[in-house]
């Protein structure tokens, strides 16, 4: 327990750190480049190159830790397809804030899932085999809209422009910081008022009290991160950042569950070894990338 702290102590900054730097260009990557973007609201300049960045960086080592879930049960996605697939759907995203790509944005998306589909279907057909094809489809398709699906809702929320709405590295950082303070609250919370199990059965450290000083905690740092967003345009309200906060916080937790159900049906602890003290890229990515199509919606709407 003790050894596992300490590379979290020592592992976590260094990814926050890496984090940070890469939004930082794409922050400064946007403002280098004003005017480059037209839009009703006026020119922009190109979003989303950092973000673009991370997510690109970790989409190889989480298709192969979400393959190795799917292999315990016999499901078996062609990584290679599922990585392309993923990258494209983030190319599709980042593409977004174009207006020469919009008219054909919906076609392009479909395009995109028919190829993981129909390549896996072809890439078995070469191998002359038909056994197992349809697990080999369904698992290459699975793990592309896992992956690349969610993640498509992060890039595309980061290069959003609207009449009442702007995406900015704020924004993403917001959500990141939202479903991380989750943990934090709840990981508190639970150790000094935790009594009730949540979901013993999936997650025995998990309890109720820990998830509503998780949510609370998402709750107020939403709300203090309202005051940067949306500015000079329009202004996040500050308990429109709370509900925001509690929302994609307790979604958060639900995306950790999800993961956590998949490795119990794969009989592993985590999804990889390759951060030391958190796991695998997939245990670090889960609940943002879940969280990020709900907040979507939730900007949109507010």
């Amino acid at each position: 327990m003790e050894a596992a702290l300490r590379n979290r102590l020592t592992f976590g900054p260094i990814m926050l750190g890496v984090l940070f730097g890469l939004l930082a260009v794409d922050h400064f990557a946007e403002q280098w480049t004003i005017g480059w973007v037209p839009n009703r609201g006026g020119p922009h300049g190109v979003g989303g190159i950092g973000l673009g960045l991370v997510l690109l960086i970790v989409m190889p080592p989480a298709t192969i830790e979400i393959a190795r879930l799917f292999t315990a049960e016999h499901v078996q996605p062609y990584r290679l397809i599922s990585a392309l697939g993923s990258s494209a759907l983030l190319a599709h995203a980042f593409l977004t804030q174009f207006r020469w790509f919009q008219p054909i944005a919906a076609s392009t998306m479909a395009f995109i899932v028919a190829f993981v589909m129909l390549g896996a279907a072809l890439r078995r057909a070469m191998a002359k085999q038909t056994q197992d094809a349809i697990h080999r489809m369904a698992g290459t398709v699975l793990a592309t809209l896992y992956l690349g699906g969610l993640g498509w809702f992060l890039l595309a929320l980061r290069v959003k422009h609207g009449d009442r709405f702007n995406g900015s590295t704020m924004v993403v950082l917001m959500i990141l910081l939202v479903v991380k303070f989750t943990d934090i609250g709840a990981f508190f919370g639970g150790r000094a008022l935790g009594r009730h199990k949540l979901i013993p059965w999936l997650s025995p450290g998990k309890t109720w009290e820990g998830l509503v000083c998780g949510m609370l905690t998402a709750g107020v740092v939403g709300m203090i991160c309202s005051r940067f967003i949306g500015r000079p345009k329009y202004e996040l309200l500050w308990w429109e950042g709370l509900v925001f906060g509690i929302v994609i916080g307790g979604i958060g937790q639900a995306g950790d569950l999800l993961e956590s159900m998949m490795k119990r049906d794969a009989e592993v602890k985590d999804s990889g070894k390759l951060i030391p003290g958190f796991g695998g890229v997939l245990d670090v990515i889960d609940s943002p990338l879940l969280a990020a199509p709900f907040a979507y919606l939730m900007f949109s709407l507010l």
